[in-house]
């Protein structure tokens, strides 16, 4: 054991010098909070999944079930069988989200699956300056997204991934369409089960809305702004400190860099007993409402699937609290 941690050592000290540089060049200052609000699509950045969430988000070098869709999609080659999975939370403010996601296996190295992200609420009502209880319309407000993933093992070792994603958001008369990217790496380090995962997710140009509308001075309107997809980049280590037949602790550490606010770090933990029933925690540095996440997941086999029931709860401040549950069936 003592090997194996002096073994580790270089890769520790490599995350905490990127860890230290990020403190200097923002993470602590929080000058990155000037870029805040230049990206829209804000709903590709909400976490997916109960597992993920409950670890404080820090996933992207855990990503070992079909979430990878989201977190990290060289993640779909850290398991063996095909799933599918479905998640959902009440957010913020009566918002509700889904996600919906299966892989597929085509044989020992490669592996496609699909995925669908829902952000969506009930029909709000139509109001003006002059008629601020409403005028007897309502307008409705849908985000989508549909993304198609490739993941391949090139070695034991490294594996990557990639998603195409195309996007649809729907805001009364305006609706907003553009396509994106995801690129992730899982790599083992050969140091016991240590893993390193760099992942960027939501690269591609800039769009705008489509659509017009008349305002109450009856101008019409049909030009506008462009803005940024909210890309980030997420580097992660995980490894197993202690790890027998009956127990199991998984510890992660990750670097969020959004092009649109301040970079922040995780910290997840996750004990699991007989790989049955998990509890799990997570924390984050550096955000404005979100800090620590909790939840546990119960594993049940049946003799067609094995499926995985999770649960998770942050609290985001002032603004409440956010419970997800996700169920992962395997088979």
């Amino acid at each position: 054991m003592k090997n194996m941690a002096m073994r580790l050592l270089p890769f520790l000290a490599v995350l905490m010098f990127l860890l230290s540089n990020a403190a200097h060049a923002q993470l602590f200052p929080v000058l990155g909070e000037q870029r805040a609000g230049i990206s829209t699509a804000q709903f590709l950045k909400i976490g997916v999944g109960a597992r993920a969430t409950g670890m404080g988000e820090s996933f992207v070098a855990v990503a070992n079930d079909p979430s990878a869709l989201f977190w990290n999609p060289a993640g779909l080659t850290q398991y063996d069988n095909n799933q599918v999975y479905f998640a959902h939370s009440e957010w913020l403010v009566d918002v509700k989200h889904s996600f919906l996601g299966a892989t597929y296996r085509l044989d020992q190295s490669n592996i496609i699956g699909f995925s669908v992200i829902a952000l969506y609420m009930d029909d709000m009502p139509v109001t003006t300056e002059t008629m601020p209880y409403g005028t007897g319309e309502y307008f409705s407000y849908t985000d989508l997204a549909f993304g198609l993933t490739y993941a391949r093992r090139m070695t034991d070792q490294f594996s990557f991934g990639l998603t195409l994603r195309y996007m649809n958001s729907t805001l009364d008369k305006l609706s907003m369409n553009g396509f994106m990217f995801d690129l992730g790496t899982y790599y083992w380090t050969g140091l016991g089960t240590s893993r390193f995962a760099v992942t960027v997710s939501n690269f591609g140009g800039q769009i705008s809305p489509s659509g017009d509308v008349t305002l109450l001075s009856g101008e019409r309107r049909d030009s506008w702004q462009e803005f940024a997809l909210p890309t980030v980049f997420r580097v992660g280590f995980a490894m197993e400190p202690y790890m027998t037949e009956v127990h199991r602790v998984t510890t992660t550490i990750q670097l969020n860099h959004p092009n649109d606010n301040a970079e922040n770090v995780g910290f997840g933990l996750e004990y699991g007993w007989n790989e049955i029933i998990t509890l799990r925690g997570g924390y984050k540095i550096n955000v404005d409402e979100e800090t620590f996440s909790t939840g546990l997941g119960v594993y049940v086999p049946l003799s067609f699937a094995a499926i995985h029931f999770d649960y998770s709860f942050a609290r985001w401040g002032t603004l409440g609290s956010v419970h997800r549950f996700s169920m992962n069936l395997g088979f």
